[in-house]
Order: structure tokens, then C-alpha cells, then sequence
């Protein structure tokens, strides 16, 4: 059997970062990693091909080749998706659609054209699917609620990518999470009892990215990587002990919950190990909010003293708020830049909030008669689309959301924030004479490959000239580059980084102001927006 995995495009996103990709001549941010799992998990006799519809496009050979084309994506990659199902089946192949998307949303992509739909994850659904396929089935959903064993994982094909296309890579070392905030999906597609791989099983798969020669960033994709601390200090002792042996080839990135910032032991670990870089879920400064939204977790830990801690302590934090809430108040906007401002936070993502399918914001809404017939679904700081009816005016939320955007991203207040949040970071463990790798890939002996030190060069290069040559604001960069250097210069790389995820939002605000002069929101259209609440709300 001849087997064509295909992963679906992705809409434009906080995590699109094409700026950062064009500094280093990548495609695009993160491989497949639920997708070349699914090809560990395919017989070894298939062959198999991978296209990332991020990275390039489906050829004619590739279609003649395929016996079957299966299709993976979330829900920003919805249109994608359904597109490539409908061509696949124009062209006669058997379809199979699983991931997310497809997970909880399937009678749009069975219309679309799937022979086959996969709900649930991979490790306990594939083996059903070959077993249907092996019966001579040709349709069908195919169905397994359990949540499965990660001990028994298999190690990703990784070689299945082109390395060189992407920014990062992907591991991950548990599913699930802990927590059970209302507008999550989380916990309906991966359960709320965290499950694991074991350390072993993670530095199996290290080594196998080492062998291919990968050197520089690998995120750590959990839910919540310390959903369990037990679990996150023994990888933690692996990571440390097996960088030590290897020169340190990686830095990590993860996300997790903000009372990460009360746990200076596990904090400890993460920087000995190589972590740069957090993101956690704030979500939103309104405690009503947060409240309403089961977002216990950040009431009962002082959010502005937690991303201080981490900070202080070695870590990066990339923040994410969403504004539409149930029990948000008008000024949110404001106090979001607060917040920012006095934590020193650079690179925050703000979204409007959307329903997502079968969570209990979308049911609780359901149930309300608050959400709207034409869905939208996904990541939205850009449009105008919501899909239920909130508690203020829709114009205000959007009216906000774009007023977050133009304050933390104009160039010249971002960089005075970004320098002050890496002077005010603690050095390095190497800096202060302590056991601890610095910052960046090629650190304490690892091998680099030149390949990767020549990119690494040319885009530092192409920063300079973008941030300190051709725009207005560019004696500012200088003079926060030169500050950094000066007063805490084991941090200065942790600093240019920061400075090319800048050029990506400077781009997002951009566009949100464009987004928000050309929008024709009127008290009469907002009232007519508002009256199109649904009844019974179709899923597609």
C-alpha cells in the first residue's frame, strides 16, 4: 500500500511567524508531529510520502502514486482540509481524515468526501482503521473514546520531513491536562488524567532528531508540561544528564500553566536543561472572567507575580489573552497593556474568543441560544467574526482586541519593553559560573552543522538590516541591543530572537488596524449581527 499523508495548510496566525521564517530561509514554524506519528503507527511494509501542504504543494506525481491519501489537520486548518478531501476523492482515492478538525466535526468532512473519518488519537484508532480496511470496508467512522497507553507510542517518523523547511521540531512527552477551563478543547480531545511517555521514551526520540543532524529548537508540545511535576522533574533529569553528554544540540520550549511560576525547583531544572521559552494561557486580567471561564488555576496564583518569577529565574514568557469573555468589563484593553507593561512581558498573542465544538463554553452557549448559525472557528485577531453573542458589543471587543495590538506592538514601545525584560533577567547559570548551558544550539561543544551556522549568520544579518537599517524606529534597536549587551549580555540572544518575533507582530498590527479602519460595524449592523442567534446550531 501506497500511503500519501497529507497535512493540511494552515490559516494565518500568531504561529505563522513569516517573518522569522524568512530571516532563516525556513517554510514554515512546526512539522506534523501527530501526522508522522500516524506513519509509525501504518504497517512497515507501506510506503509512505508526506506532503505539508505549509511547505509545499500536492504534485501530480504524488496524486498518481497515493492507493490512499490520508489527511490531517486542525481546526485553523479547516478550509485546507476540506479542499484537499474534495480533490482526493475527484481523483478517485480512498480518503481517510483524522486529527483534530475531523475529530469534532464530522459530518462536514464525510460530506466533504472521506471515505473514512478517525476520531480519537492515533495510537488507538489506527489499528482499527487497518483492521476496517483489511475487512474491505470503503467507509465509516471510525471511533475509540479510550485514551490510550503513551508508553507504548511509537518513536515519530521524523524521517519523513525535510528538517530544513521548518523553524522548530515537535516532540511530546504527555496528552492531557490537569485543568478544565470551559472554552478549552483540551480535556474533550485528550482528557483531563494527563498520560505519559516515559523519559526514555523522550531520549529515544532526541537521539533519533540528533542522528539526523537537527541542532536549535525543539518545543515540547504537552498541554501542560507540568500537568505532572513528578513526571516533569524525572524528564527534566533525563534532558539535563543527556545534553550534558551531547554538547547541549537543543534548546526547548514548552507551555504550561502559570503556576509554573511558583515552583522554583521544577523552574531550576527547565533552565539546566535548556528551556528558553514558556507559553502560558493568562487568558484574561478580569477576575469575573476568569472565573466564569474555569480558569481557576490563574485566580489562585498571582499571574503578575508568576511571569515575574519566571522571568527573574531564567525563563521567557510568551503570554496569550483572549478578550469576548462572559464577565469581562469595558477598559480590558488597558488593563491588558498594564499588565503587560509592568510584567515586561514582549510577545503576547491576544484573540477574540470563539466557541469551539463540544466544549462547555460552546454547549453552555448552545443551551443559552447564544451561538450564531455561520460559524467561525480558530484563532481570530485579525477579523471580525465571532460566533456566538457575547455579553458586551461586539464592536467594543473588536474595538479592543485592535487597541492591544497597536499599543504593545508599536515597534519603538516594544523594544523599550523587550530590552528592559532581558536586562531585568537573571544571567545564565554559565554567566554566573554555574552548570547550565547558554542560550542557542551551538553551546559547550555541540557539533553544528555549517549549513545551520551559515543560516543562523545570514539572519542575524537580515535582522540588522530590518530593524537597524531601514526603518524609523531603528536607533531604538540599537540602543536596546547595545543595553542588553552591555548590562547582561548572556541574554543577548534570547534578546535578537525576541527582536525577530517582533517584526512578525509589527506585521499582525498592521494588518488588525487595517482590519479595524475597513470595518463597517454600525449600531444598526450590530443589531442585526446580534439577531441572528441560533436555535438548534449546525455544527459546519
Amino acid at each position: 500500500m501506497q500511503a500519501l499523508l497529507v497535512n493540511a495548510k494552515a490559516d494565518f496566525s500568531f504561529w505563522s511567524l513569516p517573518e522569522s521564517c524568512s530571516l532563516k530561509g525556513t517554510k514554515t514554524l512546526a512539522p506534523p508531529l501527530g501526522l508522522i506519528t500516524v506513519g509509525a503507527l501504518l504497517p512497515p511494509e507501506w510506503k509512505l510520502r508526506l506532503v505539508d501542504l505549509n511547505t509545499r504543494e500536492i504534485f501530480p506525481d504524488d496524486w498518481d502514486w497515493a492507493d490512499v491519501v490520508l489527511i490531517s489537520g486542525m481546526i485553523g486548518q479547516r478550509t485546507s482540509l476540506l479542499r484537499t478531501v474534495r480533490e482526493a476523492k475527484r481523483r478517485g482515492k480512498l480518503v481517510v481524515a483524522g486529527g483534530p478538525y475531523p475529530t469534532a466535526v464530522v459530518p462536514e468532512v464525510v460530506e466533504a468526501g472521506a471515505n473514512f473519518v478517525v476520531r480519537g488519537e492515533g495510537e488507538n484508532t489506527v489499528p482499527m482503521l487497518l483492521e476496517a480496511l483489511k475487512g474491505g470496508k470503503n467507509h465509516g467512522v471510525i471511533q475509540n473514546e479510550a485514551k490510550p497507553d503513551l508508553s507504548a507510542s511509537p518513536i515519530p517518523r521524523f524521517d519523513l520531513l525535510s528538517l530544513s523547511d521548518y523553524q522548530i521540531l515537535m516532540v511530546q512527552s504527555s496528552r492531557g491536562c490537569p485543568f478544565d477551563c470551559e472554552f478549552c478543547d483540551i480535556v474533550n480531545l485528550y482528557g483531563r488524567k494527563p498520560r505519559f511517555k516515559t523519559p526514555d521514551q523522550m531520549i529515544d526520540e532526541l537521539q533519533v532528531l540528533y542522528g539526523l543532524g537537527w541542532r536549535g529548537e525543539v518545543f515540547i508540545g504537552d498541554d501542560n508540561f507540568i500537568g505532572s511535576r513528578s513526571h516533569a522533574r524525572a524528564l527534566l533529569n533525563k534532558l539535563i544528564e543527556w545534553q550534558t553528554i551531547h554538547g547541549e544540540p537543543f534548546s526547548f520550549m514548552t507551555q504550561a500553566s502559570v503556576n509554573l511560576g511558583k515552583d522554583l525547583e521544577t523552574i531550576d531544572l527547565m533552565t539546566a536543561a535548556n528551556f528558553g521559552k514558556i507559553f502560558i494561557g493568562l487568558e484574561s486580567v478580569d477576575e469575573d472572567a476568569l472565573e466564569i471561564a474555569h480558569k481557576y488555576h490563574n485566580l489562585r496564583n498571582s499571574m503578575m507575580e508568576c511571569v515575574k518569577t519566571l522571568n527573574k529565574n531564567g525563563l521567557s514568557v510568551m503570554g496569550s489573552f483572549v478578550i469576548g469573555f462572559d464577565g469581562e468589563r469595558k477598559g480590558t484593553d488597558e488593563r491588558i497593556n498594564a499588565f503587560v507593561e509592568e510584567t515586561g512581558i514582549p510577545i503576547v498573542m491576544v484573540n477574540v474568543l470563539n466557541a469551539l465544538p463540544d466544549t462547555a463554553l460552546w454547549k453552555r452557549l448552545e443551551k443559552e441560544g447564544r451561538l450564531l448559525e455561520t460559524m467561525h472557528l480558530g484563532d481570530d485577531m485579525i477579523g471580525d467574526q465571532v460566533n456566538f453573542v457575547p455579553t458586551r458589543p461586539k464592536s467594543e471587543i473588536l474595538k479592543e482586541v485592535a487597541g492591544v495590538w497597536d499599543y504593545l506592538y508599536e515597534p519603538e514601545r516594544f523594544l523599550r519593553r523587550a530590552g528592559r525584560y532581558y536586562v531585568n533577567m537573571r544571567p545564565t547559570r554559565a554567566a554566573l559560573g554555574v552548570d547550565e548551558p547558554a542560550s542557542g544550539p551551538s553551546v559547550r561543544g555541540a557539533k553544528v552543522p555549517i549549513r545551520e551556522t551559515l543560516r543562523t549568520v545570514r539572519a542575524f544579518f537580515r535582522l540588522i538590516w530590518r530593524m537597524g537599517v531601514r526603518p524609523p524606529y531603528r536607533l531604538h534597536f540599537w540602543r536596546q541591543l547595545l543595553e542588553v549587551y552591555r548590562k547582561n549580555p548572556s541574554r543577548w540572544v534570547l534578546f535578537i530572537t525576541c527582536c525577530a518575533l517582533g517584526l512578525n507582530m509589527f506585521s499582525i498590527r498592521e494588518m488588525v488596524l487595517k482590519a479595524r479602519a475597513q470595518s463597517r460595524d454600525t449600531p444598526h449592523e450590530e443589531a442585526r449581527w446580534i439577531s441572528r442567534v441560533a436555535g438548534p446550531t449546525a455544527r459546519a
